[in-house]
């Protein structure tokens, strides 16, 4: 039995069993589909869950299915309301990941670019103990595909079989999660997560050019970092020495939040626990995106 009761799919909220698909749809023999992940935080003391940054996401979603040449879908403002609706059927009152899918359904080929099915999962998601203590990282022999291959940018299903060889492989030599280097050799991200590092107190991230998904996360720490703690960041090319040079490495994603990194290929990062800038972005991410602390209301969307 699933922890949620309902999802929805093609515009209708249903019991959680019949979401179903047929499997000589495009998205089952291609994998044609793009998707986003989209966090919710409870707050307990106002009774409200909040949805972080829906209006980003959405922008990003309807981005990633005309890269990919989609037929149209459901309306923003459909899609929107969709969500809220789903959650609120469920009764979430503690935190939620949310997953939200274009895909080409029907029995069309490869070149299909409809009908556009459209499926909504939410299931409750609580903090992982190890953005807590810290992960440890290999830097993944799978290179990192680049743009005019498979476009980082656009968030398409297909995108995340490279992520999974790189996933499996340091899991079985046994690391929690993998760095990619792009093909000329520079740090482009973790599996499904953007990087960070601090070097003599600065903040440096890879830029956009480097094969990197353009993450909501990854911004928003941009600017939490510059309001609350003065800190310009830094995007640029980054090497892998870096990584072991840098006093703090950390990750970050909607699934991740933000993931202190404490060793890269068993060498020790900084002090070999989470550092100190990592801690405060991580306190200072989570009351904003609980609602605790009230900047950014509209990063917020409120369920109930």
């Amino acid at each position: 039995m699933t922890a949620a009761e309902f999802a929805y799919l093609d515009g209708q909220i249903i019991p959680w069993n019949d979401a179903k698909m047929h499997v000589f749809a495009p998205v089952a023999k291609y994998g044609i589909g793009v998707f986003e992940g989209i966090r919710g935080y409870w707050n307990e003391e106002a009774q409200q869950l909040y949805l972080f940054r829906v209006a980003e996401h959405l922008d990003r979603y309807a981005f990633s299915q005309r890269a990919m040449r989609f037929d149209d879908g459901p309306s923003r403002d459909e899609l929107g309301e969709a969500l809220v609706k789903l959650c609120r059927a469920n009764e979430f009152r503690t935190n939620v990941h949310i997953r939200m899918m274009a895909f080409i359904d029907g029995f069309g080929d490869l070149g299909a670019t409809g009908p556009v099915g459209t499926a909504i999962t939410a299931l409750p998601r609580q903090t992982p103990r190890r953005l807590v203590q810290g992960t440890s990282a290999q830097i993944s022999s799978w290179l990192r595909m680049p743009d005019n291959s498979m476009p980082a940018r656009i968030k398409c299903n297909a995108n995340y079989h490279n992520a999974r060889l790189a996933m499996m492989q340091a899991q079985l030599d046994g690391y929690d999660i993998a760095f990619f280097l792009n093909s000329r050799g520079k740090l482009a991200e973790a599996f499904g997560m953007c990087v960070f590092i601090i070097r003599n107190g600065q903040l440096i991230t890879p830029s956009g050019t480097n094969d990197i998904l353009e993450s909501i996360t990854r911004q928003s720490v941009i600017e939490l970092a510059r309001e609350y703690l003065g800190a310009a960041t830094v995007e640029r090319d980054v090497d892998r020495t870096e990584l072991i040079l840098a006093e703090e490495v950390f990750c970050c994603g909607t699934g991740a939040e933000i993931m202190p990194v404490i060793s890269v290929d068993r060498i020790i990062v900084g002090g070999g626990q989470p550092g100190a800038i990592t801690q405060r972005l991580m306190e200072i991410y989570g009351t904003i995106v609980t609602g605790k602390n009230n900047a950014h209301a509209s990063w917020r969307t409120p369920v109930f």
